[in-house]
């Protein structure tokens, strides 16, 4: 695991793969109480594009996995994330790169793509129509209040917000920084994000049991160059599904044209 200041102090953990292969390196970034490993090396993504000849870096955002772990919510929010992304491509002192995101990260993608015309092309999961109308992670399905108030209780059982209540277990799971987690829920993005901005093609894949992507074919037409792929799953698993893989993998590794004639 390697290491980079970023732009504020925080110490942020990442890992690359394939480094060696042509190109631009593919960029993840997780969402949220998850992790590098979590999101993007256990479900198989990271192998698969490894495996289609494209180098990957992937990073465990502030208040995650091995990166540091503030606790004053003013340390937070996915528009801190977005510079984090950008001290990192700097960092490994990138020309351009192409981008994936899913939920928190997906939110922190979009905002990158708005202002960094470093980035190619766009992947993105695990949000929908609440982009448009909410700013973020839907928060009329994910109330942020009650998620941050869950991470903060001593005793789960006092949580009556049935998603609070299964981020929580989420989080006990991990062994996660339930400090660090109810900051970043008091921060997270809330308002406009300027989607016709982005000039990257964009892809955006989604599981049809996702509560939290709902109507993303909204998302879709509000963003000038993408398209939409809904695959199996809910909001936790259809990232580890093989047809999520498939698509971020068509997506951010084509296969060349073929010369035959």
């Amino acid at each position: 695991m390697n290491r980079f200041t970023s732009f504020d102090g925080t110490g942020i953990a990442y890992r690359t793969w394939n480094d060696d292969a042509p190109g631009p390196p593919v960029l993840l970034h997780h969402g949220f109480i998850s992790d590098a490993e979590l999101n993007w090396v256990s479900p198989g993504v990271v192998d698969a594009l490894v495996g289609a000849g494209r180098s990957v870096v992937a990073h465990d955002a502030r208040g995650h996995g091995r990166s540091d772990k503030p606790h004053d919510p003013a340390a937070y929010g996915e528009a801190t994330m977005v510079r984090d992304l950008g001290a990192l491509a700097d960092h490994l002192d990138l020309d351009e790169f192409d981008l994936g995101g899913y939920s928190m990260g997906a939110v922190v993608a979009l905002l990158a793509a708005t202002q960094d015309r470093r980035i190619r092309r766009l992947l993105v999961g695990g949000v929908g129509a609440g982009i448009v109308e909410a700013g973020g992670v839907d928060s009329r399905e994910l109330r942020l209040e009650a998620v941050a108030d869950a991470m903060e209780t001593d005793d789960p059982s006092t949580i009556s917000d049935p998603t609070a209540r299964l981020f929580r277990r989420f989080a006990d799971a991990v062994d996660g920084d339930r400090l660090a987690y109810a900051a970043h829920a008091r921060a997270a993005h809330r308002s406009g994000i300027p989607l016709e901005r982005i000039t990257a093609p964009t892809m955006l894949v989604v599981g049809d049991a996702d509560a939290l992507a709902a109507r993303p074919e909204v998302l879709t037409d509000a963003i000038p160059d993408a398209e939409l792929v809904v695959v199996p799953g809910n909001h936790l698993d259809a990232v580890a599904d093989p047809a999520f893989i498939a698509a971020a993998t068509r997506f951010l590794a084509p296969r060349p044209e073929s010369t035959e004639t």
